[in-house]
């Protein structure tokens, strides 16, 4: 299964209908778990069917502004009631909370167990009527989630497609992440960072600044919200969009991709570096590379996290400290002169058949 999420492009009345889809979404939802938690405490053991059954037969009648709207947005709201309290059973999550109009807006729609085709430029949509996209689709999906993100709606699918394997260009490269360049390869290529959020941060905090005194709820802390919701969509944005076009260079054009098994959440416990290494994405980074090295053939082969990759020598093997402002590793063995991160990503694309975890 692949994923697609892409923005639409909606005049008012459908940005309207699309808030009343959304609003009955979430009313449902709040209906059911509201209903779920008096049961519970009764004695009985509900679930999202029972819910269901109870809100068809009995409660929906007395709403007649329901029947304007797709019937069903209502059922996939118990549904997803069901899977939240059902992860929560599991361990997975915490326990369901009531949703809030304007965050998390989304709604969930199908074709009744028929397919639905996604062509072009504009697709049809099961009682939505026709909608726009910025970019062409080509899927046929089961069902589609429309969900709404700083004013803007955005549509997202899954759909089935053939992995079809890309001819590679190189056997094993070596990538060693870091935080004044994003990715530097064994074979000496440079990925600049993007450092969106550093780009941004002023004007970010300058809407914040502004909007500090402002009456929590009025038209002027709404307009605020939106514009600070904008600046974080557009920094998140441009962090998705490096992260997609590196991993799918790597994941297309080499055999096997090697990288340090790094523990995250350690490094960004170190508060004089947390800003620069949470505006990498590096979490993200590894997520996208697993897929797609399913996708399109490749290995991905993770190192484990105390393998001295900026310390070894790549060329002898001499290990040094190396602290983080010494940028250049110089070898008192060989006397290698080289780049601190050109240095250790040759040494995790060396590291193949030794400390080695593969996964994907």
């Amino acid at each position: 299964m692949k994923s697609i999420r892409t923005k639409l492009k909606l005049n008012n009345r459908q940005k309207t209908l699309m808030a009343q889809h959304a609003g009955y979404g979430r009313w449902c939802y709040n209906w059911g778990l509201s209903l779920w938690n008096a049961a519970y405490k009764d004695g009985y053991k509900p679930n999202a069917r029972k819910l269901r059954e109870v809100f068809t037969n009995h409660t929906k009648p007395f709403y007649p502004w329901m029947k304007n709207l797709s019937s069903r947005v209502y059922q996939y709201a118990f549904i997803n009631l069901g899977e939240a309290f059902k992860r929560f059973f599991q361990g997975l999550g915490k326990y369901p909370k009531f949703k809030k109009k304007g965050k998390h807006d989304s709604f969930t729609i199908d074709n009744c167990g028929k397919p639905i085709e996604l062509n072009g430029w504009n697709h049809k949509l099961p009682f939505i009527g026709v909608v726009r996209t910025y970019e062409p689709i080509e899927a046929t999906t089961q069902k589609i989630t429309i969900s709404r993100q700083a004013g803007s709606w955005y549509l997202s699918c899954s759909y089935e497609f053939t992995q079809a394997p890309t001819p590679k260009t190189t056997e094993v490269v070596g990538v060693d992440l870091g935080i004044k360049t994003l990715a530097t390869l064994s074979d000496g290529k440079v990925f600049e960072s993007a450092n969106s959020y550093r780009k941004f941060e002023a004007k970010l905090s300058r809407l914040q600044y502004l909007n500090r005194n402002k009456i929590v709820g009025s038209t002027n802390w709404q307009k605020a919200q939106l514009k600070i919701a904008k600046l974080h969509t557009k920094v998140a944005n441009i962090r998705k969009d490096v992260l997609h076009k590196l991993t799918t260079y790597l994941a297309k054009n080499h055999g096997g991709v090697v990288i340090e098994d790094l523990n995250v959440r350690g490094i960004l416990a170190n508060h004089k570096l947390a800003k620069s290494i949470a505006d990498q994405g590096f979490y993200e980074f590894r997520r996208q590379l697993g897929y797609k090295c399913q996708w399109y053939g490749s290995e991905l082969v993770l190192v484990d996290r105390f393998f001295p990759s900026s310390k070894t020598c790549s060329n002898c093997g001499h290990v040094q400290d190396m602290p983080l402002n010494n940028r250049t590793y110089d070898c008192p063995e060989c006397g290698l002169s080289i780049d601190r991160d050109l240095n250790a990503s040759i040494n995790l694309r060396d590291a193949v058949g030794s400390t080695v975890n593969a996964c994907g």
